[in-house]
C-alpha cells in the first residue's frame, strides 16, 4: 500500500468533494479515509488515499490534482505518508 495525504482548501461552493473524488477515481486512486469541514466561508478537506491501485505514478496524480485545483480555484496538495510523518514527528 502506498498511502498519501491529500489536502484541499478553498472558498466553499457546491461540488468540491465530488470534483476531487472524480479526479481520484479517474486516476484509479482508492480513498481510505476522508474528513471535511467548513470554516466560515472556507472549505477544508483532508483525504487519506492509497495510490498503489493507480496505473499512474505519484507525480502524474499530483499534476492532475493540481490542474483540477487551479481550474476550480482550490489549493490541492498531495504528499506521501512517509514524508508527512517525518515532517510532523516531534
Amino acid at each position: 500500500m502506498k498511502k498519501c495525504i491529500l489536502s484541499v482548501v478553498g472558498r466553499d461552493k457546491v461540488g468540491i468533494t465530488a470534483g476531487v473524488c472524480a479526479v481520484l477515481a479517474e486516476c484509479g486512486v482508492n480513498i481510505l479515509d476522508i474528513t471535511q469541514t467548513i470554516l466560515q466561508e472556507f472549505f477544508t478537506m483532508i483525504v487519506l488515499v492509497d495510490i498503489s491501485t493507480s496505473g499512474l505514478d505519484f507525480n502524474a496524480i499530483a499534476e492532475r490534482l493540481e490542474a483540477h485545483g487551479e481550474s476550480e480555484g482550490l489549493e490541492i496538495h498531495i504528499q506521501r505518508e512517509e514524508i508527512f510523518n517525518a515532517m510532523h514527528r516531534i
